[in-house]
């Protein structure tokens, strides 16, 4: 029988290209989707973690009891140098400062500089500090500003006439960091850190126009990054110097491993939940059904042509096991070969778009990381997924016996038992399936969510033999205006249903795991929108007192801004022991002005941010004061809030104390980086403030964003895979069924039927098919993902259903030519051969 195998791959050896691209792709699928949750972390690792690359562990401090973030003090500091499994340890101070160039104030944050083991920042040019009147300034600041090592730079942190004058020694690389990307980025020696931070005024970190006193500017350590001695238990240390900090005096600190702080940051940014990593694992599983789908489908139709092989193979005497072992030999052949070049193609496919993606400015970050995962399970999942799809059909051809294998099975219907238990066990999936998708969907189970949806999904693939047909012939009768082969097409569907249904079942699965991937990548994308607008609600803001209508109406015609309204300062309330002002903003701008479009302003309510005292609070105003309700909002990025109209009842405003902008484009995402920086000195200029004066959130949210699409990229370049399988699929079953029905062709033809006639009713036949395939697995994949998006982001934010309309609309078109294109070939096959000629095929 290992003959047989091989006479197989050199006889026969262009049945198996369909089968291998089919596991050559989805393999390819595997292991590309494995690779985007790796280089996913990776560049966001070297994006947002860039500031602690080189650390073990990271430690940031808890809030004290009047709600104040609790810096790290120098004991702290000592007791984990101090502690033996710590090798080096760097306590991050900050402060804010700003300088002048050209006339223009600009502002920065200055940090300590770190131990050389621990220091992110890599030199362009010149060197590091070494003494306390030197600094060392990011690229990007001094290309702006035409900064070069040697020119001397006062720093002026806020407090009248605390000047600080430095020269500058080096040009560090500009950082990837989204936190560091909109202001200048400044490293000295902790010495001058600590001058700075005694006298400096931050801006408040909202970008709102609240700033902070000096009184409020925290003067410990803001971090700490530690460096662990070889050997040391990794997994147990955090718990460990946790235990160290508290003992030191820190309040309720936090120590995590460098990937861990990662993570929590990309939760954070998304509103509690790592929602990358959710979506990620859902294409993962998707993944993987694909795979054993098409591969299965693909493989039993190629095995059951040979049947009647296989049965003669038995007459001839070999056994059972003999002829079941010679199949699976075939295909472990084909399935580890296939799979071995679909982990090499779906490298390189990553590889390209990585690359790709690092040339664009904004995402110099990306990083390419091929996990283990990638090739051994791409290896393993494909030859054990094409042994196991020829392991049924194998057993099927030799559960006969041989007389009666060689005669034609009879396709499941309902006249015989084999259609009537497929119904039953397809109705069983769907009536145990259905419930769990909508449950799991509802109450936020993803893991039951998508065991409910495979399930219901098998079981529409075991009814498909039972409704389909009827569905082509329904279909089929607009196709009767062409005569005789739009006739004999319809009817071809209803006397053959179980051919009919196989060659949907490819196109089927395909186009409802594309549509399914469509609509939640839509959806999710609408989910961290609305996620993105809750933590940064406000584009940006200049923070002054005493701006005038004229001002904002000049403000608001300046390229790049959609809308500008004014917040006058109406009175204090105290939060947590400290008195904070209370802005105004009217009711009706409120839709125009903040991207998060769920925040109403309703008269009687302050709106406070995330952390602030739940209860009622008081406002002082100029005539009198008010207890109002509080609204506690799900971001730290706004001051206290109140209506115009909760206003009036506090006296008239003391004076206008910021102006609020929002930035063109949905959610900002058509401007860049480069021209929100160039509307912040547009919007500096116009109203003669310094640019320090102006702020905001737009820049962090476009740098998420363009994480987001770099993420959504690779799933679209994935989604082109699965509608490539799709295809190979349904060439291959429409390929073997014509070939199948060459007698019937050859006596169609012998009865009158024209070449054209001919290839004109297999043309419409696959049309039809393809058509109902494409329509049914659109409405299937469209409810499958608003389902799976409710159950993999619902817990973090309502879940729109948003449908991808035009997208929909090119895989409909797609499918269905795709089908008319599948029939070219047998068609001409099958009509250049001669009717007497066909009518001698056995």
């Amino acid at each position: 029988m290992l003959q047989v195998a091989i006479s197989q791959f050199r006889s026969h050896s262009r049945r198996f290209i369909a089968v291998g691209l089919a596991v050559l792709l989805a393999v390819a699928f595997l292991s590309t989707t494995l690779m985007v949750g790796a280089s996913t972390q990776a560049s966001l690792g070297a994006s947002l973690g860039e500031s602690y690359k080189r650390a073990d562990l990271i430690a940031t401090p808890g809030m004290n009891d009047a709600g104040q973030r609790a810096d790290f003090s120098q004991a702290a500091v000592d007791a984990l140098a101090k502690d033996p499994a710590v090798a080096e340890v760097y306590g991050q101070q900050s402060a804010y400062a700003s300088f002048v160039v050209n006339g223009r104030d600009v502002f920065g944050k200055v940090r300590n500089l770190a131990p050389a083991a621990l220091e992110p920042s890599t030199l362009a040019s010149g060197t590091l500090p070494t003494e306390a009147n030197q600094i060392a300034v990011d690229q990007t600041t001094a290309d702006r500003y035409n900064l070069a090592a040697g020119q001397p730079l006062v720093l002026a942190t806020g407090a009248a006439g605390t000047n600080l004058s430095l020269t500058i020694t080096g040009i560090l690389t500009a950082s990837n960091d989204p936190f560091a990307s909109s202001t200048a980025q400044m490293v000295a020696l902790s010495s001058t850190v600590s001058t700075l931070a005694a006298n400096s005024t931050s801006p408040a970190d909202d970008g709102t126009g609240a700033g902070a006193t000096a009184a409020e500017t925290p003067a410990g350590y803001d971090s700490m990054q530690m460096v662990l001695k070889p050997r040391t238990d990794k997994a147990a240390a955090p718990a460990a110097l946790t235990t160290v900090l508290v003992a030191a005096g820190a309040s309720a600190p936090t120590v995590r491993t460098a990937q861990d702080e990662v993570t929590q940051q990309v939760a954070s940014m998304t509103g509690g939940q790592d929602q990358l990593t959710m979506v990620l694992l859902v294409f993962a599983a998707v993944a993987l059904v694909v795979a054993a789908l098409v591969v299965s489908n693909t493989f039993a139709v190629l095995v059951a042509q040979r049947t009647r092989e296989l049965a003669l193979l038995r007459c001839l005497g070999a056994g059972r096991t003999q002829v079941r072992n010679s199949v699976l030999l075939e295909a472990l052949v084909v399935g580890l070969v296939a799979s071995i070049l679909g982990v090499l193609a779906g490298t390189g496919l990553m590889a390209g778009l990585i690359g790709w993606a690092r040339t664009q400015p904004d995402s110099t970050f990306a990083t390419l990381a091929v996990p283990p995962s990638a090739i051994i399970g791409g290896l393993a999942v494909g030859v054990l997924l094409t042994v196991l799809a020829a392991l049924v059909p194998a057993r099927a051809a030799t559960a006969v016996a041989p007389l009666a294998a060689l005669r034609p099975a009879d396709d499941a219907s309902l006249r015989n038992s084999r259609g009537r238990i497929r119904l039953v066990l397809g109705l069983l999936a769907l009536v145990a399936g259905v419930p769990l998708l909508i449950w799991g969907a509802l109450k936020v189970q993803l893991v039951v969510a998508f065991g409910g949806g495979l399930i219901s999904f098998i079981g529409v693939l075991m009814c498909s033999s039972l409704f389909i047909p009827a569905l082509v012939q329904l279909l089929g009768k607009l196709a009767k205006p062409t005569g005789v082969p739009g006739k004999l097409a319809s009817l071809n569907a209803v006397r053959n249903p179980g051919r009919t249904s196989i060659t949907a079942a490819a196109l089927l699965i395909g186009v409802t795991l594309v549509t399914l991937m469509m609509t939640g990548a839509a959806t999710s994308r609408v989910a961290f929108d609305k996620a993105l607008a809750q933590n940064y609600p406000v584009d940006m803001a200049v923070s002054d007192a005493g701006f005038t209508e004229a001002q904002r109406a000049t403000v608001e015609g300046l390229d790049g801004v959609e809308s500008a309204a004014l917040l006058p300062d109406v009175g204090t309330a105290s939060l947590g022991g400290f008195e904070q002002s209370v802005l105004a903003l009217p009711a009706d701008q409120a839709g125009t002005i903040l991207r998060d479009t769920s925040l109403q302003l309703e008269p009687g309510k302050i709106y406070l941010p995330e952390g602030s005292p739940a209860g009622p609070v008081t406002v002082t105003g100029s005539g009198g004061t008010e207890v109002l309700a509080a609204v506690v909002l799900e971001t730290r990025n706004m001051p206290p809030l109140v209506s115009t109209e909760t206003a009036q009842g506090l006296g008239a405003p003391q004076e206008v104390r910021a102006m609020w902008l929002r930035l063109a484009g949905a959610n900002g995402a058509t401007l860049s980086s480069d021209d929100v920086r160039g509307i912040q000195q547009a919007v500096s200029e116009a109203l003669d403030v310094p640019e320090s004066a102006v702020s905001g959130a737009a820049i962090e949210r476009l740098t998420f964003n363009q994480i987001i699409d770099v993420l959504l990229l690779v799933v679209t370049a994935l989604l082109g895979v699965a509608v490539l399988i799709a295809l190979i699929g349904v060439a291959n079953t429409l390929s073997l069924s014509v070939l199948e029905r060459t007698r019937e062709n050859s006596l169609l033809r012998a009865l009158g039927l024209t070449r054209g006639q001919l290839r004109g009713m297999l043309a419409l036949e696959a049309v039809l098919v393809a058509a109902v395939a494409a329509i049914l697995g659109t409405v299937l994949g469209v409810a499958y993902g608003w389902l799976g998006a409710m159950a993999a982001l619902g817990g973090v934010t309502d879940v729109q259903p948003s449908v991808p309309w035009l997208q929909l609309l090119g895989v409909l078109a797609v499918a269905i030519i795709a089908g008319l294109l599948a029939s070219v070939v047998p068609g001409r096959r099958a009509a250049r051969l001669s009717p007497v000629a066909g009518l001698a095929t056995t």
